[in-house]
């Protein structure tokens, strides 16, 4: 099979079971006031909702693509659990444009893309990130500072829901998960008034194998390695919405029974309670709120 002919891998497409956890989540988002929205990239006839998003798509490599599109569908879907409806949804740089009263976050992970949306009204910071490939301990000098460590447990893999024993260490990808949501929520100013959300640059960047690769240390943190980035470029939306920067310009606060505080190291009055939840073999992470105290 030659290059041009080859088809459009998406990593390990997750099977339905995964996708059947992720949706089991719906009650607990909408007791928070959140709506759940799923989409895979193995959906058929995939198509943009308008011409905006079909200009966006046409640009974009075939894998990369099928995200995108899931991406959008899942920001309408859970854009209708609260009762919002939500047309096309286009981009400035790197960063979804919705229609004024309209929000969420989205992430994507192994072929599933996933989104939070609140109802129109609400204030609120928006978060959330999906995890379904488990970081080994190695990683932690990507996402904790020394401060940070006493958190850590010495598993590889997070609990399984449920089953957290009282005061146990979390692990690598949970608090990856935790400082991704936290970090789409605190860095995006007037997120739920303006209609802008951070579309996962991480995920983008970071979700597929060489990705993954320099965020398990193989290069440096490409959160942090300047201005132009480690593929010599820097998406525009990110300029604008990561002014912290890196994970680990994050800290997190003790934490238990999947819930933390998340706060910025140069501005700790900005917090945020983020809840971390068990999805196959990974992690969903998810902003409840602000938080007015640090523990």
């Amino acid at each position: 099979m030659t290059r041009a002919s080859r088809p459009a891998r998406v990593d390990r497409e997750p099977p339905d079971s995964v996708v059947g956890e992720v949706s089991v989540l719906r009650p607990l988002l909408a007791a928070a006031g959140l709506g759940l929205g799923i989409a895979t990239v193995r959906e058929p006839g995939p198509r943009p909702a308008g011409p905006a998003e079909a200009a966006a798509a046409a640009s974009m490599p075939p894998r990369r693509r099928l995200e995108f599109l899931a991406g959008r569908r899942a920001a309408r879907r859970a854009l209708r659990a609260v009762g919002l409806d939500c047309g096309e949804i286009p981009r400035s740089g790197r960063l979804p444009v919705f229609p004024p009263g309209r929000a969420a976050s989205i992430s994507h992970s192994a072929g599933i893309a996933v989104a939070v949306a609140r109802a129109a009204g609400p204030d609120l910071p928006l978060g959330c990130d999906l995890e379904l490939r488990p970081l080994p301990r190695a990683a932690a000098r990507l996402v904790l500072r020394d401060d940070e460590e006493e958190l850590l447990d010495d598993r590889d893999e997070p609990f399984r829901a449920g089953s957290r024993p009282t005061g146990a260490g979390w692990t690598v990808t949970e608090l990856f998960s935790a400082k991704e949501a936290a970090l789409k929520a605190l860095t995006v100013p007037g997120l739920a008034r303006l209609g802008g959300v951070l579309d996962a640059p991480h995920g983008d960047r970071l979700d597929g194998p060489d990705c993954r690769r320099r965020r398990l240390g193989e290069v440096q943190d490409p959160h942090v390695t300047g201005p132009q980035g480690p593929r010599g470029e820097e998406p525009e939306g990110r300029r604008h919405a990561r002014p912290a920067g890196s994970l680990r310009d994050l800290r997190v606060g003790p934490a238990e029974d999947g819930l933390c505080v998340v706060r910025l190291r140069a501005d700790p009055a900005r917090a945020v309670r983020v809840k971390v939840v068990r999805v196959g073999t990974g992690v969903f992470g998810y902003v409840l709120g602000p938080s007015v105290t640090f523990g």
